[in-house]
């Protein structure tokens, strides 16, 4: 029997990085299959300008290599349902994703399928060739003092918001709702100003927004300092939450992950350990926050690259989900 390896990716700009890759995967069977995000799941992981080359421009140029046999595109922003329809005997990622934050590797090996992580060719980014080609006259995120520079920078990214988040902000809104709606519960976790962030939250969701209704179960993983130190002591901060996920999260629950960067090992190990609990996921993140999107069933990304604007950007985005979640229960109680 032919045996098959998958791997995933976006492919936005095909480079000698990618080309090397996929070749060392296909010898690991008889049959390559590539799942490449569409366009519109592209531009939720990687922001907004992406991608570059559309979706039917990049399956054709794959196809065109003689190491790839079939190429599936998927809309989600993870590739789990295309595993495990496909459940290929071989799962294959670039060494920038290490086992344990596969998607999909618990599943191929529930199978006595291989897990495979492998080491990039150096000098070969997608995400640095983009850069580049913006660099000369993308100045938006330089640092200047002064206060009406940050005010403009703040306007800025509330202003792109506005115009390319506000579906998904509705898409996340209804997410939350149904997680209570259903009778489960929404845990939150983030690191500095995100702990304060899950917190603000976690409180507005028990207590009340604007509107008198019933109190909503959200817990912030941030608060209980003896849970915290002793998890931190005990095992180490990685852990800090994925401790906690273990004892209070179940399926049908709702993770809500706060991330400027997308990249903090402790929130990428609360998202994993979510996910293998069948717990739904919203990633919260900046635009370099790929990780965190690629990990995550839903995420936002900030328009911007500085914390500061992030965060302001996630705390409006936190206020508009209890608007929207007030309004919800107002209308299931009429």
């Amino acid at each position: 029997m032919a045996k098959t390896v998958f791997t995933n990716g976006g492919f936005d700009i095909l480079h000698p990085g990618h080309v090397d890759l996929l070749n060392r995967a296909r010898a690991f069977g008889d049959r390559l299959v590539v799942g490449i995000n569409s366009d519109e799941s592209v531009r939720r992981t990687k922001g907004n300008g992406r991608p570059i080359v559309d979706q039917e421009a990049r399956k054709a140029v794959l196809l065109g290599l003689s190491s790839v046999d079939e190429v599936v595109i998927f809309d989600e922003l993870t590739p789990q349902r295309i595993i495990e329809e496909i459940a290929p005997d071989v799962l294959v990622k670039g060494g920038d994703w290490p086992e344990s934050e596969i998607v999909g590797a618990d599943f191929v090996r529930s199978r006595g399928g291989e897990v495979h992580s492998l080491p990039l060719l150096e000098g070969y980014s997608t995400s640095k060739i983009v850069e580049s080609m913006s660099a000369s006259d993308d100045t938006s995120e330089s640092h200047v003092s002064g206060i009406d520079q940050t005010i403009a920078e703040h306007q800025a990214a509330i202003e792109e918001f506005r115009a390319i988040l506000q579906p998904q902000i509705e898409e996340t809104a209804k997410v939350i709702y149904n997680t209570f709606k259903n009778g489960k519960k929404v845990l939150i976790c983030g690191n500095g100003g995100s702990a304060a962030d899950s917190q603000h939250l976690a409180a507005e969701f028990v207590g009340r927004y604007e509107t008198e209704r019933i109190g909503l179960p959200a817990i912030a993983l941030t608060t209980d300092t003896s849970s915290l130190t002793a998890i931190t002591n005990d095992y180490d901060f990685d852990r800090v939450f994925v401790r906690q996920i273990e004892a209070l999260g179940n399926e049908g629950d709702c993770l809500i992950a706060f991330s400027t960067s997308g990249n903090s090992s402790n929130i990428i190990a609360a998202v994993m350990e979510a996910r293998r609990r069948g717990m739904t996921v919203i990633g919260m993140t900046g635009s370099g926050g790929k990780k965190l999107a690629g990990l995550s069933d839903h995420c936002i990304i900030a328009p911007s690259a500085r914390t500061a604007r992030i965060q302001e950007c996630h705390i409006l985005i936190c206020h508009l989900w209890c608007q929207l979640v007030d309004e919800y229960v107002a209308e299931a109680a009429n």
